[in-house]
């Protein structure tokens, strides 16, 4: 549920990680303001690649899958989501992500990975399958001195690959896997680096999958989740988690991050949520091990490697669902899976995951701020009538106007409103509950009868508030600062 969590956030003390960073990044911004050239080119450049073909970003649905995410009560939306048709130019491919951006600027870290870690991941798919076919050729005994030198250089950059595994496995997960890997790291530089993203405690996480004909590909970063819909042999719709939740309890996580003198613990009024702090201070206690950004932490145990996972698809798989870590707190991977197929149409079935997902917090969590929801779900088979009403083949996605384009990348953009950040807890106030909180349970209860589902995540459990995030980007904050 919380991302981060900082003592020092809410006053900014001398000697707290976000503060060296935050006036490198007022220095930038300063600049910034007399105009730039480089600014307009990466205008330019992400407003052609918003534009690519098959490359779906918004609300909405295509023949294959639906998208839908919803802002929480939490401040700007740091989720972000894709999917991308015939991905790498191959009409057989799909790529899928979805990205949980957490501290003051997320929402442009996951935005940025969205954007820049797939075409990472294509260039990286592309040169290793050429490599392929170096390799190919030497055994053919056509190896050219050219040839000789990059095979020697690529095969001292490949990772070591268990040789049991390689065996289990057909070829294009090992080339996938290596791409995934070094598509990471890369993308994980260019953030550590890049001109006006301050990413020193602010990250993402990733959950990202290729689908190629039978065969799925998934690589997983951080806490969202990736859940499969399949038939059992009673064919009976059932749930299979195909990624981990990354978080800082997991034994093997937690030693990693203890080995590089990072701690984990749970604080006393959260005992469920463990974090990764600092070894000198109480901050960032981030919710993950395993995260894009949050270069602060990077030395103490984080790390940005994603766990590569692989699945051979049979006709009884149905569909993946894609989503932020909104949705898995309040729904369990059977209530996903069950609401996914029950929705009235495939255009409409993450919106309708979303939906419910957003009551089971006003009712779950009812003293809580509605996280983030963001869904991505892919149809594996186009033809199935498994669904309640399955989808007509007609593409229904949201036509990106002028105005989304250009908000979109206008946040990526226009950095110079950084001024001191207010901190955003997840709290929500008296008003707000009793707006929110007016809904009749026994009206949800009797629709979800109607439907015919048992809402487990819905029986009202009552909580202690005690959630309290690093500071979230509030454009209506940072407006009534600068007047």
């Amino acid at each position: 549920m919380g991302s981060c969590f900082s003592a020092e956030s809410r006053s900014s003390l001398p000697g707290s990680p976000l503060s060296p960073h935050l006036a490198n990044m007022k220095k930038r911004n300063s600049r910034k303001r007399l105009g730039s050239r480089g600014s307009s080119f990466e205008y330019r450049k992400d407003e052609a690649l918003h534009r690519i073909p098959g490359r779906f970003f918004l609300n909405g649905s295509t023949d294959v899958a639906s998208l839908f995410t919803q802002q929480g009560k939490k401040g700007t939306n740091q989720d972000a989501m894709i999917v991308w048709e015939n991905f790498g130019s191959r009409t057989d491919t799909v790529f899928c992500g979805i990205f949980d951006g957490h501290g003051p600027y997320g929402h442009l870290v996951a935005k940025r990975v969205r954007d820049h870690l797939p075409l990472k991941l294509s260039a990286h798919w592309e040169a290793n399958v050429s490599s392929e076919d170096v390799f190919r050729d030497f055994s053919l005994g056509s190896m050219t001195s050219e040839n000789m030198s990059l095979l020697l250089v690529d095969k001292e950059s490949r990772p070591s690959i268990d040789f049991l595994e390689s065996e289990k496995h057909p070829d294009i997960f090992e080339t996938l896997k290596e791409s995934f890997l070094k598509a990471f790291k890369a993308m994980d530089r260019e953030l550590r680096v890049h001109p006006s993203i301050d990413s020193f405690c602010s990250g993402t996480t990733a959950v990202t999958l290729v689908k190629q004909g039978p065969y799925l590909v998934i690589g997983n970063l951080g806490d969202s989740r990736a859940v499969l819909g399949t038939r059992d042999k009673n064919n009976m719709l059932t749930a299979v988690q195909l990624t981990v939740d990354l978080k800082p309890n997991l034994p093997a996580e937690a030693e990693r991050i203890r080995r590089c003198k990072g701690r984990v613990f749970a604080l006393h009024d959260e005992p469920e949520v463990t974090r990764v702090w600092l070894p000198n201070n109480d901050s960032p206690g981030l919710a993950m091990a395993r995260a894009f950004g949050d270069f602060c932490l990077k030395d103490f145990g984080l790390i940005s490697v994603p766990e590569i996972t692989f699945r051979h698809l049979t006709e009884n798989d149905e569909f993946v669902v894609l989503a932020t870590d909104g949705i898995w707190d309040v729904l369990s991977n059977e209530e996903a899976v069950e609401i996914i197929a029950s929705a009235p149409a495939r255009s409409s079935a993450a919106r309708a995951l979303v939906e419910v997902a957003i009551r089971a917090w006003r009712y779950k969590y009812p003293t809580s701020k509605v996280d983030d929801c963001a869904v991505v779900c892919l149809f594996l088979d186009s033809n199935s009538n498994h669904l309640s009403t399955a989808s007509n083949g007609n593409t229904e996605v949201q036509p990106t106007s002028k105005d989304q384009l250009d908000n979109d990348i206008e946040e990526n953009n226009n950095l110079d409103v950084l001024t001191p950040l207010n901190q955003s807890g997840i709290t929500r106030t008296e008003e707000e509950t009793s707006l929110e909180g007016n809904e009749d349970p026994s009206m949800l209860e009797n629709m979800n009868s109607d439907m015919g589902i048992n809402w487990s995540a819905l029986e009202g459990v009552s909580r202690v508030n005690t959630l309290v995030n690093l500071p979230r980007f509030i454009p209506e904050k940072e407006e009534k600062a600068g007047k």
